[in-house]
């Protein structure tokens, strides 16, 4: 029996992709310690569940390009990470900036970052025969039925909390 489920998420999503790429693989010396900071971050957000990041999916794209794809509380918590004094985050960008400004990193290793606020009715999700994984890992997991068989319906698809958000905007206009 085939099994399909539907990410549980209600209102807006925040997803993030970070990563890296390789550009000269000899430069070891200045692309293993992004790496090793990238799951340091990670490993600091995993033991501080309240900083905001529910989520996350390791990936890698090519033999020269790894990445993280993320999924956030809200981007307020998302920014507070990146800016807060005390996340090792901050540490690593402070380091990052002298570099560059020293003129010291070269072109050896490349780092990237995407972020994307995803409103309700804007996202949609299918797993068949697969256990939560990604979006749904970081906000449950429901059978597909809850959120309707096909993608419009899913994306039609409004939480309760979006719908009275709405219906209140609506009587204010």
């Amino acid at each position: 029996m085939v099994s399909r489920t539907t990410a549980d998420a209600k209102g807006e999503v925040v997803v993030l992709l970070i990563g890296m790429r390789i550009n000269r693989f000899r430069a070891v010396h200045l692309w293993v310690p992004v790496m090793l900071a990238m799951l340091r971050m990670l490993r600091e957000l995993a033991k501080d569940p309240e900083r905001g990041l529910r989520e996350k999916v390791l990936l890698t794209a090519s033999p020269r390009t790894y990445y993280v794809v993320q999924y956030w509380e809200s981007k307020e918590k998302l920014y507070a990470y990146a800016t807060a004094p005390d996340a090792f985050h901050h540490k690593v960008w402070a380091k990052l900036n002298r570099k560059e400004r020293a003129g010291r990193l070269r072109g050896e290793v490349g780092i990237w970052h995407e972020a994307y606020v995803v409103p309700e009715g804007s996202y949609e999700a299918i797993y068949a025969d697969m256990p939560a994984f990604g979006l749904a890992r970081a906000h449950g997991q429901v059978p597909l039925a809850e959120r309707g068989r096909f993608a419009k319906d899913r994306f039609a698809y409004r939480s309760a909390s979006a719908s009275a958000g709405a219906g209140a905007g609506e009587k204010s206009a």
